[in-house]
C-alpha cells in the first residue's frame, strides 16, 4: 500500500527545496516541523542555505522564536552541566552523558536546534546509589511517588525513577545501562563504559564513544513504543551518520560494532529507515554484514507497514487510516520486547488501571 512522504521529511532529506515552496506548503511545513520538534532545526536548515532573508515574514518570525528557545535551552543545559562537574568532582569519578545532553555538550550536528526535556547520565550500576546520593544532596529528587513504579525502576529498568532538582526543574534520567535487564539484547555496559571519551571543557563529564551514542540513538528509537517524536530522532539518527560517515568512519564499523554489543536489530532497522525515509546511502551488501538477530524476510513487509507511517510526525496532515493502529502495535510490541509475558499482562493492566482511574479523578 502507497504512503505519501510528508512535506517535512521531503525537506529534511533534501528531496524538496525550502526556497521552491508555495505559502501553503510554507504552513503545512511549519505545522508538521512543530509537531515534530523540529522547527528550531528547520531555522537552521534554512540559515545554511542561506535564505532565511527570502522567507514571508510570518513564517520566519516562527522559525526565529523557535530557533531563541532551542537557544535558551542550550544555554540552561551548560549551566547544569557545570553543576554535573561538582557533582563528579565530590564522586570522584566521571558521569556519562547520553543523547541530546551529549550532542550538544561535543557540539555535534544532532544538537542544533534540538529540544531538551530532560539529561540522560549513565554510571555503572554498581555506583547507582551513590550517584544518586550525591545529586539528592545537590538538590535532586525523585519525581516518582509511587511505590510500585520505584520498585518498578529499580528492579527492571535500565535507569531509576527520573529526578528533579527543587530549584531549577531540570531533570536528570540517571542510567546504568541503556536498555532495561529484561531486555534479551540488553548490552554489557562494561563494553560502553571501557570506550568513553572525555568533553574538552566539561571535567569529570564524557560521553560514549561516537559509534555507541548511534548504537544508542537507534536502541533508544526502536526499543520504544511511544513514537511521537519518532520522525525527530530518526533525523537524529540521519545527522549522527551523515557526521560519523564525514569524520573518515564507515558504516562496516558501527555494524561490527553492534554486532559486538548484540545490537544488531536497532541499527538495522535504523539504517533501513533512514535510506528508505530519508534517502541516506546505504550499500545493499551491509545489510548481509549483520551476524545474526536481524528481521526475516517474511517479517520486513510487516514491519515496513507500521514504521514507515509510527516515524511520520505526530500531524494530521501526515496520518493515513492506519496510523493509529500502527502505533498502537510499536506500543505493545516495545513492551513484549522488554519485558517477559508474565511481567508484561499485570504490567500493562495496572497502568490501564491508573490512566482510567487518573482520568475519573480529574
Amino acid at each position: 500500500m502507497a504512503f505519501s512522504i510528508p512535506i517535512v521529511i521531503k525537506v529534511f532529506s533534501r528531496h524538496c527545496e525550502i526556497s521552491d515552496l508555495t505559502e501553503h506548503q510554507w504552513n503545512l511545513l511549519i505545522s508538521q516541523a512543530r509537531k515534530a520538534m523540529l522547527l528550531a532545526e528547520l531555522y537552521y536548515l534554512a540559515e545554511q542555505q542561506q535564505i532565511l532573508k527570502t522567507i514571508p515574514i510570518t513564517i520566519y518570525r516562527h522559525l526565529k522564536s523557535a530557533q531563541v528557545h532551542s537557544e535558551k535551552q542550550q544555554n540552561d543545559l551548560a549551566c547544569e552541566l557545570f553543576h554535573l562537574i561538582k557533582v563528579s568532582k565530590n564522586l570522584g569519578y566521571r558521569l556519562v552523558l547520553l543523547k541530546g545532553a551529549a550532542y550538544s555538550a561535543t557540539g555535534l550536528k544532532a544538537a542544533r536546534g534540538r529540544i531538551f526535556s530532560d539529561i540522560d547520565v549513565l554510571v555503572s550500576y554498581e555506583k547507582i546509589t551513590i550517584t544518586e546520593a550525591e545529586l539528592m544532596l545537590n538538590g535532586w529528587a525523585s519525581s516518582k511517588k509511587d511505590a510500585y513504579d520505584q520498585q518498578y525502576y529499580r528492579k527492571w529498568m535500565h535507569e531509576i525513577p527520573a529526578m528533579q532538582h527543587m530549584f531549577r526543574g531540570s531533570i536528570i534520567d540517571l542510567h546504568h545501562n541503556i536498555l532495561p535487564r529484561t531486555v534479551k539484547a540488553c548490552p554489557n555496559a562494561k563494553l560502553l563504559l571501557a570506550n568513553i571519551v572525555d568533553i574538552d571543557g566539561y571535567k569529570g563529564l564524557c560521553v560514549l564513544d561516537f559509534v555507541d551514542q548511534i548504537i544508542h540513538s537507534a536502541t533508544h528509537l526502536f526499543y520504544d513504543g511511544e513514537l511521537e517524536h519518532g520522525c525527530r530522532d530518526l533525523i537524529d539518527l540521519y545527522n549522527l551518520l551523515t557526521q560519523y560517515l564525514n569524520n573518515g568512519n564507515s558504516i562496516n564499523s558501527l555494524v561490527e560494532r553492534s554486532n559486538e554489543l548484540g545490537l544488531q536489530k536497532p541499527v538495522f532497522y535504523a539504517l533501513r529507515y533512514v535510506y528508505i525515509i530519508l534517502g541516506f546511502y546505504v550499500e545493499a551488501d551491509i545489510f548481509t554484514k549483520f551476524n545474526s538477530n536481524t528481521p526475516s524476510k517474511l517479517i520486513m513487509p510487516i514491519m515496513d507497514f507500521l514504521f514507515i507511517r509510527a516515524l511520520m510526525p505526530d500531524h494530521i496532515s501526515c496520518n493515513d487510516s492506519w496510523t493509529e493502529l500502527a502505533r498502537w502495535v510499536l506500543y505493545i510490541r516495545s513492551h513484549w520486547l522488554r519485558m517477559p509475558i508474565y511481567q508484561l499482562i499485570p504490567h500493562l493492566f495496572r497502568k490501564s488501571y491508573k490512566r482510567i482511574t487518573s482520568k475519573e479523578k480529574y
